[in-house]
């Protein structure tokens, strides 16, 4: 089964995308969790240009992507796996577990450092929260959460096939917990308690401080447990809760080329950031 992945790795995560992208969309119109106050048309056209454009840039400036490097580190014994002689089954999970711990924390520093929050803000500052928002991120962003995921397969040394499942994963949860759909609430319950769902992210995209500091996770929910960043709920329940962000939320959605060039034309935002936000 590896090795089938490993051989077939781009149909695959092409299939995947694909198949969660439509079954999302289609259970946002089925039974829409919000409804929805600007165009949807208008932010998918923006957003999935975002996303493409992050695609391209990717392809033609990084020469190896985390794949790449796990199969450079399999072959030279880089990294802390590949020291040790553990079955191949675990070390996949320890694997995916600890690469999900790193997004975990990686989402938790562009929140606190305030020169990357005003990259990650081109992703905060979607009026309204869909399957697209997920993959709506600053290129530079992109390039720099590639930077850290190169760093973390280069010191783990995980297999190729934990490689791919992990990033199977986190682009699989990052378009369902973001996703506009209805989940009956006894699902929802017993679901976060072993994958981030839309009811639990959705609260980090709130314009409340309190409530944009919480629940970084992406795929496993733990972290904001161990950590003490769990919220179960916004405080003005999901169907009244502010999307956004306080000095964006009330103007209309920046098209395109304002969304990209914001990081370097905004005026100094006044978002407290993470840690300056827990120390009051």
């Amino acid at each position: 089964m590896a090795q089938y992945i490993v051989e077939h790795e781009p149909m695959i995560r092409l299939g995947c995308f694909i198949s969660i992208f439509f079954l999302v969309a289609l259970a946002e119109i089925w039974s829409p969790r919000r409804s929805l106050v600007y165009s949807k048309a208008k932010r998918w056209l923006v957003n999935i240009g975002i996303t493409a454009t992050n695609a391209l840039i990717l392809r033609l400036f990084v020469p190896i992507l985390a794949t790449g490097m796990a199969a450079q580190a399999t072959v030279n014994g880089w990294g802390l796996l590949n020291m040790i002689d553990l079955p191949v089954w675990l070390e996949i999970i320890l694997a995916v577990i600890v690469l999900d711990l790193l997004i975990y924390l990686q989402h938790l520093l562009v929140h606190a450092v305030p020169v990357l929050w005003r990259l990650h803000m081109v992703h905060h500052i979607d009026l309204d929260y869909d399957v697209t928002t997920g993959a709506r991120f600053h290129p530079v962003e992109i390039l720099f959460s590639m930077a850290v995921k190169l760093a973390a397969v280069f010191l783990l040394g995980p297999a190729v096939v934990a490689v791919i499942i992990f990033e199977i994963l986190l682009n699989v949860t990052a378009m369902f917990n973001h996703g506009n759909f209805r989940l009956p609430l006894e699902l929802d319950r017993v679901m976060r308690l072993f994958v981030v769902t839309p009811d639990m992210h959705r609260v980090h995209h709130s314009i409340r401080i309190e409530e944009t500091n919480s629940n970084y996770g992406f795929n496993l929910p733990w972290w904001d447990h161990l950590f003490g960043t769990y919220r179960a709920q916004p405080q003005a329940g999901h169907d009244l809760m502010t999307i956004g962000i306080t000095p964006y939320s009330s103007s209309p959605p920046l098209g395109f080329f304002s969304a990209l060039a914001l990081p370097f034309v905004s005026r100094r935002n006044e978002y407290p950031g993470f840690f300056r936000w827990r120390k009051k």
